[in-house]
């Protein structure tokens, strides 16, 4: 026996389940934006990415930055050559970018075009330190910290790295304790 009213709730669940998977595609598409190719012109990039969250130059190519998320894990760079196309686009928040900076050498301006700009800035003041601090998800698995620590003249003194407090529970407000030792 069918009665109208189990008619009418299934139709609603079919329109819900249907309202439903089309947000999630939405909101799958928003995350995974149109790749970006070497070649594509300038236009195209800020087509297929928006604006860039900063921008630099280094000889004739210019930098485009793309931070990425609300927990700034991802920070992509796009080179661009001096006829407008894009040279190299990769993701520079790993190990390897990392190690490309030089202690003792590299300059903020150096970390800038190479890391982009820090998630926060702190500064040491026993050890007279402006440091920036980038979460980053070291070897693609954990949670961390880099932090770049620069003297009063913006050179690089030390690199350190740590796990990312925001994921730990039991610093957590609300998960673990309430941050209380």
């Amino acid at each position: 026996m069918h009665f109208p009213s189990e008619t009418v709730t299934v139709n609603m669940f079919k329109r819900i389940c249907a309202v439903c998977t089309l947000a999630i595609l939405t909101g799958c598409a928003s995350l995974m934006p149109p790749a970006v190719n070497v070649g594509d012109s300038e236009a195209d990039l800020v087509a297929k990415r928006g604006r860039p969250t900063n921008r630099y130059t280094e000889g004739n190519e210019r930098i485009y930055e793309y931070m990425q998320g609300p927990w700034g894990q991802r920070t992509y760079m796009a080179r661009i050559d001096s006829t407008g196309r894009v040279k190299s686009f990769e993701q520079v928040l790993t190990n390897e970018k990392f190690a490309s900076i030089e202690v003792g050498k590299a300059t903020k301006d150096t970390v800038l075009r190479t890391i982009g700009a820090p998630s926060e800035t702190s500064y040491l003041s026993l050890r007279d330190l402006e440091v920036w601090s980038y979460p980053y998800k070291e070897s693609n698995v954990w949670n961390s910290l880099m932090h770049v620590h620069f003297d009063r003249a913006g050179v690089v003194r030390q690199m350190m790295n740590g796990p990312d407090p925001r994921f730990d529970p039991d610093e957590r407000f609300l998960f673990g304790g309430f941050g209380l030792r």
